[in-house]
């Protein structure tokens, strides 16, 4: 069963962080209620609304602006219009709290489906304003090309250094800095 990383919790948990979408919820280990495709899924992934599309915060510094979210799933534009509720519940609430540095952790985003790219360029442009950036980490091959063929790659830093990218091992502070030194490098910035 794929769980959420969990080495950073000693660092931040959402369920703690006043700002978060997911502030106050209790989990539990035991009961599993979600599932995709009819599998259970490990209870601690956060549920967004998409029967496909769940998540995990693994990390926010609003001081610095950034944030760390690992994906599990299908992210399904197609049917769900994942990147709308993802867009609209999650990442608009933290946009509001001051963060514009996204690092999706999207190893476990087993398949992608596009249907337009509407939000993508709304989030873009939103955090491009805020001198910002979206980073796609550790995106498994068939989806890096299927988003690549969408021109998402016009949205997201993604792919290169970034599709095999060793993060476990690193404090979130030491993310941020290593993300931070790329994505500013691959941006010409």
């Amino acid at each position: 069963m794929i769980e959420p990383y969990y080495n950073w919790r000693g660092f931040y948990t959402a369920e703690n962080d006043i700002h978060s979408p997911f502030y106050e919820r209790v989990y539990s280990e035991f009961e599993f209620t979600d599932s995709i495709y009819n599998y259970l899924i490990h209870p601690q992934w956060d549920n967004i609304g998409s029967p496909s599309l769940f998540i995990k915060i693994l990390f926010a510094d609003y001081d610095e602006g950034f944030a760390v979210i690992e994906l599990f799933g299908e992210w399904n534009d197609a049917v769900q219009n994942d990147i709308m509720i993802f867009k609209r519940d999650i990442i608009e609430v933290m946009m509001q709290c001051g963060i514009s540095k996204f690092a999706l952790i999207a190893e476990n985003v087993l398949n992608f489906h596009a249907d337009g790219d509407d939000y993508y360029e709304e989030w873009f442009e939103e955090v491009e304003d805020a001198n910002g950036w979206i980073a796609m980490i550790n995106l498994r091959q068939h989806v890096l090309e299927e988003m690549k063929s969408e021109n998402l790659d016009s949205y997201f830093v993604l792919g290169g250094e970034l599709a095999d990218y060793s993060w476990r091992t690193m404090t979130p502070a030491q993310f941020y800095s290593s993300i931070e030194r790329y994505v500013m490098k691959r941006l010409g910035m």
